[in-house]
């Protein structure tokens, strides 16, 4: 079965490791790809590749300046993978209260048995 294409759109795009690495650094504020390359501890043509993906897809953008290119985040293109996961918070609260409570109880029957750990 082929593989999809990873310029399809934001959610291939973000599946793959390195690129959002790129994009947690990019959340910062703009960087050049040297920049980029010393931060991830990666050669040069790797993070070349990743920037033309997330460019392709527009989750960044360029700017030129002279023999540099700087990029920054363009975060609009991530919207609809927050409003595809948005559906599932309210089902990961209620699980995350429930456990909350589980915790409770046992820690309470912990402290109440005597043992005093």
């Amino acid at each position: 079965m082929a593989r999809a294409a990873t310029t399809a759109d934001a959610f291939n795009a973000v599946a793959e490791p390195r690129r959002r690495e790129i994009l947690d650094l990019l959340a910062a504020g703009e960087r050049s790809v040297s920049d980029l390359v010393e931060a991830m501890g990666v050669v040069q043509p790797l993070v070349s590749k990743h920037l033309r993906v997330l460019r392709e897809v527009g989750l960044v953008e360029v700017r030129e300046d002279g023999r540099q290119r700087f990029y920054r985040l363009n975060g609009e293109p991530l919207r609809a993978i927050h409003d595809w996961i948005s559906k599932y918070e309210t089902t990961w609260s209620k699980r995350f209260d429930a456990l909350d409570d589980v915790l409770a109880e046992l820690k309470e029957a912990e402290t109440g048995n005597g043992n005093g750990d």
